[in-house]
């Protein structure tokens, strides 16, 4: 064979015959921030239990909140599992499913909440749409809306991790996935309560409850005490490459999301792995 005919199937690289698994190897680019995809973006993660199962009052408050933010922000809205993913799990663990089964049932929820936001947000040219189209045309989406609406719950489905009966990686985590992943502005997630606290303000401790109005991934991961959100938003945000925080805002008071919007510090401020540009 030719020097021509070698040069056309084999190329030159520090990577051949070697193993991405080689720290020492892949650490000149490995190393270095990616390039944020959608910089102007804002993800607004809503509650499905918190704020969708509530129904219309709480529902109609938050669209026209979201209505009115819509001039000023281009939004991703992805919509969590409420009640009805709970009775899913139920049922799925009685009849010995995987969780690798169970994950896409209850997503399947969180995109029916999507599509009650998107219509209700329709008259706007808001529409919903699936896990692919956020992948791969969301910045087409809103070139032509302020904003889509999507599922928060990240498409691991039959690959989901089996470390559990139930699916680790819900709606919290997979709106910090999306969100990391294409370099957003920020990270809003909009809960029934003020942030986070240092017990359940619903249990049986919650007159001790204090809210705590700043904290880290690092000193949550120290922590066993219940949490508002996905135990693995906080694993995750320990790897983040862009987001520096994410802060918790109560759906329920108006105006907290669109003061969260505007850099205001009205909930709970977490900050993640993420080192400053």
């Amino acid at each position: 064979m030719s020097d021509t005919a070698n040069d056309i199937k084999h190329v030159a690289s520090p990577l051949a015959r070697q193993t991405l698994l080689d720290r020492d190897l892949t650490r000149p680019v490995a190393g270095r921030r990616p390039i944020r995809l959608l910089p102007w973006l804002q993800v607004v993660k809503i509650g499905g239990r918190s704020i969708m199962d509530r129904g219309a009052d709480a529902i109609i408050p938050i669209v026209e909140e979201l209505r009115k933010l819509l001039p000023e922000h281009r939004m991703l809205i992805l919509t969590g599992a409420g009640v009805r993913a709970r009775h899913l799990y139920g049922v799925g663990l009685d009849l010995g499913l995987p969780v690798g089964s169970l994950a896409p049932l209850a997503a399947s929820e969180a995109g029916q909440n999507g599509h009650i936001l998107a219509s209700l947000l329709a008259p706007e040219g808001v529409s919903y749409v699936e896990h692919p189209t956020i992948a791969s045309q969301l910045s087409i989406h809103l070139s032509a809306a302020r904003a889509v609406v999507g599922s928060a719950f990240p498409p691991y489905h039959h690959h989901e991790f089996p470390t559990s009966r139930i699916p680790p990686h819900r709606a919290d985590t997979g709106a910090f996935l999306v969100a990391d992943a294409l370099g957003a502005a920020g990270l809003t997630i909009v809960e029934d309560v003020d942030g986070l606290y240092t017990a359940d303000p619903n249990g049986p401790d919650g007159d001790k409850a204090q809210l705590l109005r700043e904290t880290s991934a690092a000193d949550l991961a120290k922590s066993d005490g219940t949490l508002p959100f996905d135990r693995a938003l906080v694993e995750v945000m320990a790897t983040a490459r862009h987001l520096e925080h994410v802060q918790i805002v109560n759906g329920l008071v108006p105006g907290r999301l669109t003061a969260a919007l505007r850099g205001e510090h009205v909930g709970t401020i977490i900050h993640t792995g993420a080192a400053s540009a």
